[in-house]
């Protein structure tokens, strides 16, 4: 059987290759200085500070986080719940949804529902809990849930 071979997507416009250096490396470690990612793209300190203040002024960096493992964490159950929502609704719903601590994605998707949320759950019964919470919300038609049962990849930074 043959490799299955993806390519890259092409390049979006506004971010040149010394930004993309740079989200690069802050994605890696968020804790780098200016002074430590100037040094290792070879430009300014003046430079990496005015790159990294434009590409957040411009919502490009949206902020600095840390990864952490949730299972280790006691999160150990990950659902992907798709949701059915009435009429022009669908907005509602998902600011509600997206306010709860245990939601980290909320998606419009194509297809016959409208919304894909992630969570992540302590065991079986917060998400059943959340479940039904989220059933009995208003404008909920209908939904459906599905368990992860193994974590392949779990990573929300971007290949630049």
């Amino acid at each position: 059987m043959g490799k299955v071979v993806f390519q890259a997507e092409s390049s979006a416009g506004n971010v040149d290759v010394v930004d993309r250096q740079i989200l690069n490396l802050l994605q890696k470690d968020c804790r780098l200085s200016f002074n430590k990612v100037a040094g290792k793209i070879g430009v300014s300190v003046g430079t990496a500070y005015n790159r990294i203040k434009r590409l957040e002024a411009k919502g490009v960096l949206k902020g600095y986080s840390v990864m952490v493992d949730s299972a280790k964490m006691g999160y150990g159950l990950t659902a992907l719940i798709l949701v059915q929502a009435e009429g022009g609704h669908l907005i509602e719903v998902e600011e509600v949804v997206a306010k709860v601590g245990s939601v980290i994605a909320v998606y419009d998707v194509t297809g016959d529902y409208d919304a894909c949320i992630i969570a992540k759950f302590h065991d079986r019964n917060s998400l059943n809990m959340f479940l039904k919470q989220l059933s009995a919300a208003s404008y909920v038609k209908r939904t459906l849930t599905n368990v992860a049962l193994t974590t392949v990849k779990e990573d929300f930074r971007v290949n630049l």
